[in-house]
This record gives structure tokens, sequence and C-alpha cells, in this order.
């Protein structure tokens, strides 16, 4: 179709933090009204999800399908106005379709329905309006009962793999008691889930750090009897100031301090440089169950308080579960916490950097362990909160030393933290 002057494009952003983008979902059909700053799409990459408004009133008209690669400037689409808006033909009233008008399937949710032969009434819509999003059909297929392959014939659809079959029995003299006869092997069934958007980001965001940097990783042991004593003290008092005083908070503003040890830690490798940062923006690796995670970004965290962490953190980590975080919101940071003992890890290792950075910090999880301590010239034995930390670099940037003298000041810092 040729565009006409009254006609507006939709244009995916020009800037993104050096990741690929795909259309993930279109809120309104081809040839519906749509009216200026209503969401019409939104965009995904490994980091955030964008909605982008209607530039003006008039006719939608879709160009990119959904789940299609939709790079900084590509025009997604156009908005046609009045004077330019075609007149249906009987091929456009009417298109072909195999599914239902009134359900509004998306080009990229028919094609999953039509390959898995499923029947969209089964399943809920949690898209705008109930209507069923690609995510929807992925978990559908995920959670879908899968029957026996042999249960028509009544027998077991599959064997044991043949590594636990029990061997054949010696007969007993004189037995006239026939050996069973063998089954033959049967694989079980298995299913296929589509990868969504976010995962394939996901995926092809950490390969490609493996195959960037050599990652080496350095491991202390940090005592949390002195932070857990402060917060024990102030959480209430953070509470009343809409605050919740997490342990992130706290290795947030060690790691700040412990920039101080080792600046190369804060810092970007470049061919022919290296370029250190004087903010410490600290992402904030954050779980979105199974659907992956995503790094929201605390800017200038040398700035804060204790309580400005705290605040900003939680601002940030709901935005981030409820999937409304803004493109800066997850942009320009220099260093990564990844706080894995939330979910009861006690060491992760190597922890993935967080490309283009030099390093990433882990902690696991706080349990009691059994310490030696020196009382009144005597070793006894005591119980302490401790956890793993952990510093993955990028070797090219830095050596083990450096790394040891980050973790040091951080544990230190932990360690020795005020009751006031």
């Amino acid at each position: 179709m040729t565009v006409k002057a009254s006609d507006l494009d939709i244009i995916a952003p020009l800037e993104q933090e050096g990741t690929h983008a795909v259309l993930r979902t279109w809120l309104k059909r081809d040839g519906e009204r749509v009216h200026k700053h209503e969401p019409i799409v939104e965009l995904e990459t490994d980091k955030v999800v964008v909605e982008l408004a209607a530039p003006g009133d008039g006719v939608l008209e879709i160009l990119l399908e959904e789940s299609a690669e939709a790079v900084p400037g590509a025009v997604l689409g156009h908005v046609r106005g009045e004077a330019s808006s075609p007149e249906p033909t009987e091929a456009s009233a009417n298109p072909p379709t195999r599914f239902a008008a009134e359900l509004r399937l998306s080009p990229a949710v028919r094609r999953l329905l039509s390959e898995h032969q499923l029947d969209p009434v089964r399943i809920t819509g949690t898209g705008r309006d109930g209507r069923i999003t690609r995510e929807d059909v992925i978990g559908y297929l995920a959670e879908r009962p899968q029957k026996l392959a042999a249960s028509a014939s009544g027998q077991p659809a599959c064997n044991p793999a043949p590594e636990t079959l029990q061997p054949a029995r010696d007969p007993q003299p004189g037995s006239t008691e026939a050996e069973p006869a063998l089954q033959p092997w049967q694989p079980c069934p298995s299913q296929q889930i589509p990868h969504d958007s976010l995962r394939r980001r996901i995926a092809e965001h950490l390969h490609a750090s493996v195959n960037t940097a050599p990652h080496v990783t350095s491991m202390f042991e940090a005592d949390f009897t002195a932070v857990i004593a402060h917060r024990q003290r102030h959480q209430q008092r953070f509470a009343e100031q809409g605050a919740h005083l997490t342990f992130t908070a706290y290795f947030i503003a060690a790691s700040v301090q412990a920039m101080a040890a080792a600046p190369s830690v804060n810092s970007r490798w470049h061919a022919d440089y290296l370029q250190l940062f004087h903010d410490a923006n600290i992402g904030i690796a954050t779980a979105l169950g199974e659907q992956g995670l995503i790094v929201p970004v605390l800017q200038r965290a040398q700035e804060l308080s204790l309580l400005g962490i705290a605040t900003q953190l939680q601002s940030l980590t709901e935005a981030a579960r409820a999937g409304k975080l803004k493109p800066a919101q997850v942009q320009g940071g220099t260093f990564t916490i990844s706080n894995h003992g939330t979910s009861g890890s006690l060491l992760a290792t190597p922890i993935i950097i967080h490309q283009p950075q030099s390093a990433i910090l882990g902690v696991g999880a706080v349990e009691k362990r059994v310490v030696v301590k020196e009382l009144d010239g005597s070793d006894v034995f005591v119980a302490r909160p401790k956890a793993y930390v952990t510093l993955t670099i990028d070797h090219r940037v830095m050596d083990g030393s450096v790394a040891n003298a980050w973790l040091r000041r951080f544990v230190q810092v932990l360690e020795a933290w005020p009751l006031e």
C-alpha cells in the first residue's frame, strides 16, 4: 500500500540498552480505530517491556507481526488518517480465518494454536480485555496433562530406561517357571514448549557474556551478626517511612564502599582502554519466576543513605515484578548484585557477568554455622549467621588479587556495621 501524507508511522525506539527488541503484542487489531496516546503495541527486550502509543487518531495498519525482531527505527505499522483510509474491499472485509473473529487472536497466537491443534476457548486469556496472548498459549502447553502414547491399546506408554531393568533371574534347577517376556523399550512421551522472546533474549545475552569475558570467581564468607542486629533495631522505623529494609540494601551500601578498595570492579572493558566509572549504578537481578529475570538499576548509589537505597530498591523491584519498569530504569548499570540466597542457594558459581560490566556479586543464603572463637584465652565453639559471598570478574580487567581486595572490604563493611 502507498502511504499517504496523512499517515503516521509507528516507529521502534532508537535507543535501547545493547539488546534486540521483539514485537511482543499488538494491543489493537489491524484495521481497528485508534486514538492518539492510546497504547497499541508492546516491545520486549531481555530487560524491559515498553508500550508504544498511537501517534495520532486513525485506523491501524500492522506491518510487523508479533514475535518478529523490531530493530531501532523500524516502522512497525501506520496510523492512517481519515483522508487516506481506503475503502474496504471484499477480501479485506472478510479475511479468511481459522478462528472466531471476536477472539481477536494475533498472528503469533493463531500460529501456535494451529501448530498444536489447540481450541482457544479452553485457554484463559490474561491480555487486555481477556485477550489470549502468546504467553498464555505457552503456559497452557506447559500445564496440559499429556496422555500416554499407547493408552488406547491398554499397554504402558513407556518402559523404564534400559539401565533400570532388572537382570534376568537364573532358573532354579528343576523349575518349570517360564521367564517373563521382555517388553520392547519405548520412550516416554514428551512435549515441545516454544521459547518466549524474553527467555530467548536472556539466553543470547548469557551466551555472549561467556564467549566475551573469561570468568573467574573468588569466594569469601561473611558474618551477618552486625547487619542482623541493625536491621532488627531499625526495620520498623524504615517501614514507618515506607521502606522495607532488606539485606540487599546493605549489600548495595557495602558494595559502594568496596569500590574504593578496587575501583576497576566498577568499569567496562574496551578494546583500547578501560572505562572507570565514578558513579556506582548498581543493578539488582530480580527473578520473575519461570519467565526469567530482569536487572533494574539503582542510579548513583554512592549518593544515597541506607534509607534512600531501601526506598528506591523497593520501588524498582515492585515495578520489575509488575512489568512496569521504564527503559531508563534498566540502563546505565556499572555493577550487578545477584542475591541468589533468597531462594535457598548457598553458592552459585560462576554467576554470569551482566555485559558489558566487569564484575557481578553473588550472595548466598544466610545460615547459622559453627565457628571457633577465642574466649579468655581458650577456643570455644559458637554459632554465627554466615553466608558465602562471591565476586565473579572479567579476568581481562583485573586479577584475582583485585577481586579479593574488593571482597575483603565488602565483608569488613558488613561485619563492622554500626548498631546505630
